[in-house]
């Protein structure tokens, strides 16, 4: 348990130090997005809705419900910070993190999910897609402590 606290506090640490340290006067790809998500990796695959809202150019909310087997519903949502990628139109590096909670099997996993990865608007389209890798570390017993395995694809209607 230790070792996590301390990578969720070197983790928040570097978020905010690029925070502090990017440049702010890009505009945005888009400002709210809706679609898709599948998260995938070691263990279920599931599947389910995803939103993502930016509050200003580099901060956003990304929302997840999403249905695994086994009738297990995830629920989470993670700050992201976002920034672009110079050179692609369109294209944007993020790292996150936030709580997730896995509910059934008469149980609940309280976790925490570090996310980090790329999200592309499409020029001229409203469609964007999503890569991240999504590790878990669960905070009670429930469920395995940390699955470093994770990955999710999201494709949304962007406006």
């Amino acid at each position: 348990m230790k070792m996590i606290k301390k990578l969720l506090f070197t983790f928040i640490g570097g978020v905010g130090l690029l925070t502090l340290t990017t440049n702010d006067t890009m505009a945005q790809n888009y400002q709210t997005a809706l679609g898709l998500r599948i998260d995938a990796g070691d263990g279920s695959t599931g599947v389910g809705f995803n939103a993502k809202h930016f509050f200003t150019r580099n901060n956003a909310i990304d929302a997840n419900l999403i249905f695994f087997d086994h009738d297990v519903i995830g629920l989470g949502a993670e700050y992201q910070y976002n920034a672009p990628v110079s050179g692609v139109t369109g294209l944007d590096w993020y790292l996150g993190v936030g709580p997730n909670f896995l509910i059934g099997n008469h149980s609940t996993a309280v976790q925490i999910r570090p996310v980090a990865g790329l999200d592309l608007k499409v020029p001229g389209a409203p469609i964007d897609f999503a890569f991240d890798w999504r590790p878990m570390f669960t905070l009670n017993n429930d469920y395995d402590s940390v699955n470093a395995a994770r990955f999710g694809i999201s494709i949304r209607y962007a406006y």
